[in-house]
């Protein structure tokens, strides 16, 4: 078993495991529940980690990992909705309001 990432925020460690499994890498997060203890453990110790059963699966896994991360950072400029005027993120592909997709 290794560990292939480790992140202060839950969130991003579940999409994360969530990529992984839905690739057919068996993985688990270990620490999801002891973000309760920082302050008692270091905050380090207490970030939730995730790790692949299969050791061979590591070097993959980092790969995705390291593409997904890469292409939430590439979000484009915000975008103003066409149809109704909303101002969306540029994260987002269609208009929250809406449903009209991104220009």
């Amino acid at each position: 078993m290794k560990r292939v990432y480790t992140d202060s925020d839950p969130m991003i460690v579940g999409h994360l495991e969530q990529v992984l499994t839905s690739r057919g890498i068996v993985c688990i997060v270990r620490n999801r529940h002891l973000m309760g203890g920082a302050g008692e453990l270091p905050p380090t110790e207490v970030w939730p980690q995730l790790w692949v059963e299969d050791d061979e699966d590591a070097p993959v896994a980092r790969r995705l990992i390291d593409e997904v991360l890469a292409n939430q950072e590439q979000a484009g400029p915000d975008w103003t909705c066409p149809d109704c005027g909303e101002r969306i993120e540029g994260q987002f592909a269609e208009c929250w309001n809406c449903g009209h997709a991104a220009p």
